[in-house]
């Protein structure tokens, strides 16, 4: 009974304790953190760095999230310290493993219709499209459009200026319509 209690506490330790109990080794607050932000992450992941690489990306992310907790000042959400982190993760795999960009994702659908209710020919296009644009551009598109960051988090997590933010994310949409276009979206 008591520790059904304390698990019930566990899972809603607010960010602050949550964050010092991982800094102290707690492995219970530790997966309690990984679960809180997992999906989220992996998601962002696979657009960066494609669902060959996503596992690994994460895996890598993780590792840097929890030796670097001690660092998280509370300037920024917890979940916006965690995307800069993971993106920095993805970039720097993108450059160790030096891909080409214009490699495919591969998708894993159970249907013929996408997560997102597009159609699994056109989700592939969008995918190949995004691939072949430049990883950063990629990352801020996906921080936008997918994890839906305003642009002062997406300035925060990419470290750059905000309004850098909306020049850059301009540019990669029109490079990814302009990719699209090539590919014969219509």
């Amino acid at each position: 009974m008591l520790s059904d209690l304390r698990k019930t506490n566990e899972r809603t330790l607010p960010t602050d304790a949550l964050v010092h109990q991982c800094i102290n080794g707690d492995r219970d607050a530790m997966a309690q953190l990984y679960e809180r932000c997992s999906g989220r992450v992996y998601a962002l992941m696979v657009r960066i760095v494609g669902r060959q690489d996503a596992d690994d990306a994460m895996q890598l992310a993780f590792l840097q999230i929890f030796r670097k907790l001690d660092r998280f000042g509370g300037n920024s959400s917890l979940e916006t310290w965690i995307y800069r982190v993971a993106t920095n993760e993805a970039l720097q795999l993108l450059r160790r493993r030096k891909r080409d960009t214009a490699d495919t994702f591969s998708l894993e659908p159970e249907t013929n219709v996408s997560p997102s209710g597009l159609r699994l020919e056109d989700a592939e296009m969008l995918q190949t499209g995004l691939a072949a644009i430049e990883p950063q551009l990629r990352a801020i598109l996906t921080l936008r459009e997918v994890q839906e960051l305003s642009y002062a988090e997406i300035a925060e997590v990419m470290d750059i200026p905000e309004g850098t933010v909306g020049s850059r994310l301009n540019r990669a949409r029109r490079e990814l319509r302009s990719e699209l276009e090539r590919l014969g979206w219509g």
